[in-house]
């Protein structure tokens, strides 16, 4: 598979990216944009929730990145 090439800079990402609202269960939640200490570019999310499974709720833990494609590659 070809690699794919990031359309915006690191300095684009620094100025314009947004937090990301994202729902999991109903429940709304915000990814922050980060740079990654892989030197990718993304969002994070790291939060906890309750859930039904049946009849029964139970917290489970959320951790998620976001990472755009090709951007561990952009120069510093």
């Amino acid at each position: 598979m070809a690699k794919t090439t990031c359309p915006i800079t690191r300095a684009d990402f620094r100025e314009h990216a947004e937090a990301v609202e994202i729902t999991i269960g109903g429940i709304p939640m915000t990814a922050d944009p980060k740079e990654f200490s892989t030197g990718s570019l993304g969002w994070y999310l790291n939060n906890k929730v309750n859930l039904k499974v049946g009849d029964k709720t139970i917290t489970a833990q959320i951790g998620m990145n976001l990472t755009i494609v090709g951007s561990k590659e952009l120069p510093g």
